[in-house]
């Protein structure tokens, strides 16, 4: 064990880039998602394992003459653990641990996992600081405030929600990384398009995904994503509209409410055009918009959302995908065509000589 603590630990991520053909050692940390018995076609029982981390996963086939084939078997689902290993990259299969060794993670070390890599955890806690700095810039003070009620609310749960289970943003905390990407896209598109009410685009980045709180949520001490009645039978569309007409009526018994009744534009105009940002981000009714964008700002916000979504979806194709020749990188779902890396950027000319 001693041995082990000497190695390199390494999230599931950065194993994925640095593995190749040739065997080398490193521990990751992870918790089991996933476990099933199985046999081979020959009949031989083996145990397939998904492991998981802040924000990738792999899968692990432990057949019976590997020495560790008992330890796997006793494993439940949501158990943390380390695995240090010779790693192989075999291609088809995926990483290989040779020689794994096998141990549990204290509760120091399992909280650690849970925050995510030091860099990865920066990254959110910046962004969610983003978050909070915009939404403080809002002028209507109904908007400003209702977005300050949620996130005082909301704030724990929000950085534990991830903006999809699989496509983009899929881990916990991608939400925040989401929202707060869009909020510097949105300010930006704001800037060239001054006809685009600012306030209503940032609170409407901020709640057009709020019901996935409920629907993409991790458990507090899992990076699991665990299935509610709730939001299977509303999807969430719905739930967002639910958590902000809940808050705009604790908004409206609020005394400064009081002060809003003659404030222009009326305070029912700017809760609808805030729910209609929310009914209408996903931009088609077959990609389960209840109602498609009808202002501006909803064409704005749908446009930002897919775009940030997208891009995630290259960044993380750039960095794990299959490359099938130089330059090209093999598809991903939902993308239906292979994809090519991006072309280098002209660097800036150096500074004139003094």
């Amino acid at each position: 064990m001693n041995d082990d603590h000497d190695l390199d630990l390494l999230t599931l991520s950065q194993l994925k880039q640095i593995a190749s053909t040739q065997a080398q050692p490193y521990r990751v940390h992870a918790q089991v998602e996933q476990k099933s018995e199985k046999t081979t076609s020959g009949g031989a029982p083996y145990v397939e394992l998904k492991l998981v981390d802040a924000a990738d996963s792999m899968v692990w086939r432990v057949f019976d003459n590997n020495p560790v084939f008992l330890d796997a078997g006793q494993l439940t689902r949501g158990a943390f653990i380390e695995l240090a290993a010779q790693w192989i990259d075999t291609g088809k299969y995926g990483l290989e641990p040779k020689q794994p060794r096998l141990r549990l993670l204290s509760d120091e070390e399992k909280q650690a996992l849970l925050n995510g890599d030091p860099d990865l955890a920066s990254r959110q806690a910046a962004d969610f600081d983003v978050i909070w700095g915009f939404t403080a810039e809002i002028r209507d003070p109904r908007l400003k405030m209702l977005c300050a009620m949620f996130l005082e609310k909301h704030g724990e749960r929000f950085k534990r929600t991830a903006a999809a289970r699989r496509n983009h943003h899929a881990r916990r905390g991608g939400l925040v990384e989401h929202v707060a990407q869009m909020m510097r896209c949105a300010a930006a598109v704001c800037g060239v398009y001054p006809m685009l009410n600012r306030d209503l685009m940032i609170a409407g980045v901020l709640f057009h995904d709020c019901g996935k709180l409920w629907e993409n949520v991790h458990a507090e001490n899992s990076f699991a994503q665990p299935y509610n009645l709730t939001a299977e039978m509303l999807g969430h569309i719905p739930l967002g509209l639910e958590v902000v007409n809940k808050l705009w009526r604790e908004l409206m018994e609020r005394p400064e409410a009081a002060e809003w009744l003659h404030v222009e534009p009326a305070s029912d105009a700017v809760r609808l055009h805030l729910l209609h940002l929310i009914a209408a981000h996903h931009g088609a009714l077959e990609f389960g918009s209840p109602v498609l964008p009808k202002t501006p700002e909803a064409v704005a916000l749908h446009h930002v959302d897919n775009i940030d979504a997208k891009l995630e979806m290259f960044r993380k194709a750039y960095e794990s995908g299959k490359e099938l020749a130089p330059g090209i990188i093999e598809k991903f779902v939902p993308w239906p065509v292979n994809i090519v890396a991006p072309l280098p950027m002209v660097p800036p000319p150096p500074p004139p000589a003094e």
